[in-house]
């Protein structure tokens, strides 16, 4: 059946109307105002077909159609073959990996760093800290960059910077320069995550991204498994300074791809709507369309809060299990090499890349059966339902059981090995969906919204990262992972809040908005007349406006 919801193709109405109105009202009231059909915002409206415990009883007519499940603007995803999607999907993510990847590959090496800088290894790890701390803030610069001067020169200019940067850092003199180049390289480096999703959400339909982006998060999640076990190794037999230097072939390899392989992918550039304005007028609007409040306004979305919550859960969890392996396993079991500590690495590796296969044909099989029970209606939330049960009851059973076995020294190494692997599993069963969410929810948003969400999940790994060897320390492994486990089932309820309510609190917010739109256009229609008024009884003629 025939969504509701509309999709808006390379030369939509949106563009159009954008075009009329840019110059008068300001570039976010546009946005709200055209962007959807009146009494639709950002979603198609539901039918519920029977009881359902996690959506309003609010009666809706179905749309009165039928055949396969389309949405209108559907054939703007028809413009790239399937062949050149999957070269795109696989150099965007082979670009994310490069990111996480560095994020960890120095762990392994962090007391051949400090020798080398005359320091200690905690001080090494603060550098750590600040590269996600930069992950975290990075988002929010290049999400709206990109919807202004579109996907394909900001992924290739950060590419280019990351190149620069890895050189940099491998050649760094001191303590100093080592900090400041790394976090800068992950400022860069942040972006080929969040242009790549946003890409991947421009050529693919709602009901396909979730396996496209399973495919793509597996080089987010896998990067960061990887990189002590490379590290160690690269450690083990040459300088720690080899691991940038490999940073920078692959850096090289990755620009070269986007260079030659990915196409522009936005269908609508805001820039273009700034055309015959002056060169002053297009600064300013250029500056308020790029502002990083614009991303962090979006937290006024309950939705957009709760679903970010759950990320940064995951994500939390994710390093602070991969952070302290070398400090925790390597005593427990007595290993002194990074190499053979970078192994234990291997087992989340290994978990991520088999999540990949499943994760997000999931998260789209689930999809496309609630849209069966909605009688041809999409409806975001209804991904959501696909990682409950691995919030709910995976991943945290693996972390608890990795925690307190680690912590009590029982089950040897076959117990944290098979724990870290399904939890890698169980991980790449709920990115997908959360990520997905993020483009499904806000159409023509989809940069900015994924922006604030990696705003929030980075910001937690820099924290998990920056605590968790102290915390561990002060209360042990056991309490510590107690503590992580509690984080994801707790923001399991607020994924669950999200179905059940997040439709009702967009359509509150939405609705607040349209009424702010229309009253400024009130009161600009007033101020117009007005001076109209005055101009005629002063004996000149009034200015018309369109």
């Amino acid at each position: 059946m025939t969504s509701t919801e509309k999709t808006l193709p390379p030369s939509s109405p949106e563009s159009d109307d954008r075009s009329r109105l840019s110059s008068s009202m300001p570039d976010e009231k546009v946005n709200l105002s055209v962007a959807e059909p009146a009494g639709v915002f950002y979603r198609s409206m539901s039918h519920v077909s029977g009881p359902d415990v996690l959506e309003s009883s609010a009666p809706q007519e179905p749309p009165q159609s039928s055949g396969p499940y389309t949405e209108a603007g559907e054939e703007v995803y028809d413009r790239v073959s399937s062949r050149r999607k999957h070269v795109i999907v696989s150099v965007l993510s082979f670009c994310a990996f490069l990111a996480p990847l560095s994020s960890t590959s120095i762990l392994a090496a962090v007391p051949e760093v400090a020798k080398t800088y005359h320091t200690t290894g905690s001080i090494v790890n603060v550098s750590n800290a600040a590269y996600m701390a930069l992950m975290g803030v990075s988002p929010v610069v290049w999400g709206p960059m990109s919807q202004v001067f579109g996907r394909r020169p900001m992924t290739l200019l950060t590419t280019v910077l990351f190149f620069l940067l890895s050189i940099a850092t491998a050649l760094a003199p001191n303590l100093a320069s080592f900090f400041i180049f790394r976090a800068l390289s992950a400022f860069e480096g942040t972006a080929f995550i969040l242009l790549g999703a946003s890409c991947i959400g421009d050529i693919y339909r709602p009901t396909e991204r979730a396996t496209a982006l399973g495919w793509f998060m597996s080089g987010t999640l896998i990067g960061p498994a990887l990189g002590p076990c490379i590290g160690g190794i690269l450690v083990t037999y040459t300088s720690w300074r080899s691991i940038f230097w490999l940073q920078t072939a692959l850096a090289g390899t990755g620009s070269l791809g986007v260079f030659f392989l990915v196409p522009e992918t936005i269908h609508h550039k805001k820039i273009d709507d700034l055309e015959g304005c002056s060169r002053k007028e297009k600064a300013k609007a250029i500056l308020h369309m790029t502002s990083p409040i614009r991303v962090m306004r979006l937290f006024r979305y309950w939705n957009q809060v709760l679903v970010a919550l759950a990320s940064s859960a995951l994500v939390w969890n994710m390093y602070s299990l991969l952070t302290p392996i070398p400090y925790v396993l390597n005593p427990r079991f007595h290993l002194e090499s990074p190499m053979l500590s970078g192994l234990f690495y291997l087992a989340p590796g290994s978990g991520y890349l088999l999540g990949t296969f499943m994760g997000g044909r999931w998260a789209d099989r689930t999809v496309k059966e609630w849209i069966k029970k909605r009688n041809g209606v999409r409806v975001p939330e209804d991904r959501l339902r696909s990682a409950i049960p691995f919030m709910a009851f995976l991943v945290p059973s693996c972390i608890l059981v990795y925690g307190w076995a680690i912590d009590k020294a029982v089950g040897g190494i076959p117990v944290p090995v098979i724990m870290l692997f399904l939890q890698g599993v169980g991980q790449l069963f709920c990115f997908p969906a959360l990520n997905t969410y993020c483009l499904d929810v806000m159409p023509g948003r989809g940069a900015e919204v994924t922006a604030a969400n990696y705003f929030v999940r980075y910001m937690a790994g820099c924290v998990g990262t920056a605590i968790v060897l102290p915390a561990i320390e002060g209360i042990g492994v056991g309490w510590f992972e107690t503590i992580s486990a509690s984080l994801v089932l707790l923001s399991t309820l607020g994924v669950l809040a999200t179905i059940r309510w997040g439709k009702d609190w967009r359509e509150r917010i939405d609705a607040k908005k349209k009424k702010s739109v229309e009253d400024d256009a009130g009161e600009a229609t007033e101020v117009d007349d007005r001076q109209g008024e005055e101009k005629a009884a002063d004996g000149e003629k009034p200015r018309e406006t369109v």
